[in-house]
């Protein structure tokens, strides 16, 4: 690679470039907010493989193009089209997204992801499992696949899981926002820089040279970091903490509906909108999660559980609601909490798919 800023290889979906000793992989559908295709998933892979095989290359950045944030997550329209017509994208998408996160987690050379503006979904599987996680003032980080019938994925159980007492559990059943100093508190992410001075922190890391390390981009990053300071999350962090700590969705609601403070009304109100099997999944899921001893462990979970949801109604008919016909009022079936038995949430752990999964020789 040669100095200055030299184009790799540009498509539509995903440009990748060489800054100097940066190799930049920039998501590049800024008008669908950076949606995470299939396509963009496999470029993505080949330029890992090429600059982590290039010397002249010392650190590896991912950002996404525009002004709106890094990625809104996967592009939930062609999945839908797909089960429209009996395709199968939503096996081979996630196969193949799950193995990219499990790599990112794994990287030699140091990752730094700038999780500027709107980080969701897919585009939370591709920033937070690296090792240098940068979030910004304008970041605003979801998980907001109960929503949409679905289930916090992209090894998102993994790190929902392992959030400070029951944080995890509220934003993997909301689906709420996180700001970048709540990223930081619920492990999502690692440093605080304002988002005026990205371009001066790029230029910081390209001065790094080809033999940078993980060590001298800690420290790049801390001279640019803000201080930590108190997460707008811990303001209600008692009461989440006290109403979250059960393993029933049920027992959940009823203990926020004694607290009659507004914000444990408003989670109420929140959960729901949210599809009920969706609720009740996540949260066996985050509690299988809790229990695990690897990311590799969640993904073969999460794959095993998006295949059994591929065929099931609530997922097609929440991107209906949500991005199809857009009128924000999803049909859940079953339509209730107490109608999702337990042999429903059975279905999706049963063993299915794991030796799909040909994840990275290093462990996660």
């Amino acid at each position: 690679m040669t100095d200055g800023a030299s184009v790799l290889e540009k498509e539509d979906e995903l440009v990748v470039a060489g800054e100097g000793s940066l190799g930049v992989i920039r998501l590049n559908r800024p008008k669908a907010l950076n949606a995470l295709t299939l396509d963009m998933v496999r470029a993505m892979s080949a330029a890992l493989d090429r600059f982590e095989t290039d010397p002249s290359v010392g650190v590896i950045l991912l950002e996404g193009a525009g002004e709106r944030g890094l990625c809104a997550g996967g592009d939930i329209r062609g999945l839908y089209e797909s089960i429209r017509a009996g395709g199968d994208l939503g096996s081979v998408f996630w196969r193949e997204e799950y193995i990219l996160n499990a790599r990112i987690a794994s990287l030699k050379k140091p990752y730094v992801s700038f999780m500027d503006g709107v980080v969701m979904g897919g585009g939370v599987g591709l920033s937070a499992h690296g090792a240098h996680r940068v979030v910004t003032d304008r970041t605003q980080l979801a998980m907001p696949e109960t929503g949409i019938g679905f289930f916090p994925d992209v090894g998102g159980t993994w790190l929902l899981s392992r959030a400070p007492g029951q944080l995890g559990t509220y934003y993997g059943l909301t689906g709420q926002s996180m700001t970048g100093m709540d990223a930081i508190r619920c492990g999502f992410a690692d440093v605080l820089i304002p988002a005026a001075r990205l371009d001066e922190l790029r230029q910081a890391l390209v001065r790094l040279g080809p033999e940078a390390n993980n060590g001298m981009v800690r420290g790049v990053l801390a001279h640019f970091a803000l201080p930590r300071g108190a997460a707008p999350i811990d303001e209600h962090r008692k009461t989440i903490d006290a109403s979250m700590d059960r393993d029933s969705v049920a027992d959940i609601i009823s203990a926020l509906e004694q607290d009659t403070s507004e914000f444990a009304q408003g989670t109420v109100k929140t959960l729901r909108t949210k599809s009920p099997t969706s609720l009740k999944l996540t949260l066996r899921l985050l509690r299988e999660a809790k229990a695990s001893t690897s990311l590799r462990q969640c993904l073969v979970r999460e794959y095993g559980a998006a295949l059994e949801i591929f065929i099931n109604r609530d997922f097609p008919e929440g991107i209906r609601a949500a991005v199809i016909d857009k009128d924000r009022s999803p049909k859940w079936s079953p339509a209730s909490l107490e109608e999702v038995t337990p042999a429903v949430i059975d279905a999706y752990f049963a063993p299915r798919g794991a030796n799909e999964l040909v994840f990275p020789d290093r462990e996660v």
